[in-house]
């Protein structure tokens, strides 16, 4: 018994010392990130916070004076003249977020799932399916944005914010009521799909990066697990709910956060735009703007993070 009890101790030991090189591991493969933040863009932030609390001005012999006026920035922000505006167009970036993140989490773990199956040139598809990420460095933007200008000049139609012009739609509302036409389904999703359709070019866009993390999570599973399920004759249906869906239920989370993210600080996000217009104009209150538009994010993650972990499985490894 005695022996036992030294030969546990010994492998906890080397447990917790393996857990701690792990750890200095990591720690070293951030420092980079900590340095840079703390030297150069914590400062940045810092100032930034402070003139939100100010009014600027220029001195005479160079430099800025600033002088501190409390609130009256963040009431200018919600409740001034342009804030009617910051507020409507903060309220249409949710909604459009509403609508950004469950079809790209569907889209890209319904592309996972396809490219995990064994099947001649799986990864070329892969590679296929990612390279609009690596491409996408501001060229597809202002080749979209140059396309809807074009359209806007021919007269074919603006982009009305939808992901697409109205001469462009693949399809329009009456198209998908009609297949819908026996099915007991509200127009509430008939414009939902619509949307999706006509949108599917920014989906596939913004989708590669969660693709990649859901085909990790579903390389994890063990293919025992597969084994024992089919043994035991469960369809591919309940496998699908049964197995893969609650394994793979981490990466949702993280899906889900990360598409918050990238939604949020996309350059086509309307907020985004909204106040980098509006820093032309006023400074300080833009700045207000974007600290009000942060907190906001920071909540919106929070409750994501709360309502997607509420389902989550984690995999208990002995």
């Amino acid at each position: 018994m005695t022996n036992d009890v030294k030969v546990k101790s010994v492998k906890r030991r080397r447990a917790s010392s393996l857990d701690k090189k792990k750890a200095r591991g990591g720690w070293l493969f951030v420092a980079p990130f900590v340095i840079g933040f703390i030297l150069i863009y914590l400062p940045i932030l810092i100032e930034s916070v402070q003139y939100t609390f100010c009014d600027v001005s220029q001195a005479d012999e160079g430099g800025r004076i600033l002088t501190p006026v409390g609130w009256a920035n963040y009431r200018e922000a919600l409740f001034g003249v342009v804030g009617a505006d910051f507020i409507e167009t903060l309220v249409n970036g949710l909604l459009d977020m509403v609508f950004d993140i469950p079809m790209i989490l569907i889209f890209s773990l319904f592309m996972a799932v396809l490219l995990n199956q064994k099947m001649p040139g799986r990864a070329a598809f892969r590679a296929i399916f990612f390279i609009p990420v690596i491409i996408s460095t501001g060229i597809l933007d202002s080749i979209q944005e140059a396309n809807n200008m074009a359209a806007a000049m021919e007269g074919g139609g603006i982009d009305d914010g939808s992901g697409a012009s109205t001469s462009e739609e693949l399809v329009s509302s009456f198209d998908v009521a009609m297949l819908f036409s026996n099915m007991a389904v509200g127009q509430g999703l008939v414009t939902y799909v619509t949307e999706a359709i006509n949108n599917i070019f920014d989906i596939v866009n913004r989708s590669g990066v969660q693709m990649l993390i859901f085909l990790a999570g579903l390389q994890s599973i063990s293919p025992a697990i597969y084994e024992s399920v089919q043994i035991d004759g469960a369809t591919a249906w309940e496998t699908f709910w049964k197995i893969t869906f609650p394994m793979i239920s981490p990466m949702i989370l993280v899906n889900a956060v990360y598409t918050v993210i990238d939604s949020f600080t996309s350059k086509s996000n309307v907020v985004m735009t909204f106040i980098s217009n509006y820093q032309l104009t006023d400074n300080v209150v833009s700045s207000a703007m974007s600290w009000i538009y942060f907190l906001v994010v920071i909540l919106i993650i929070a409750v994501v993070a709360g309502i997607f972990s509420a389902f989550v499985f984690y995999q208990k490894k002995d």
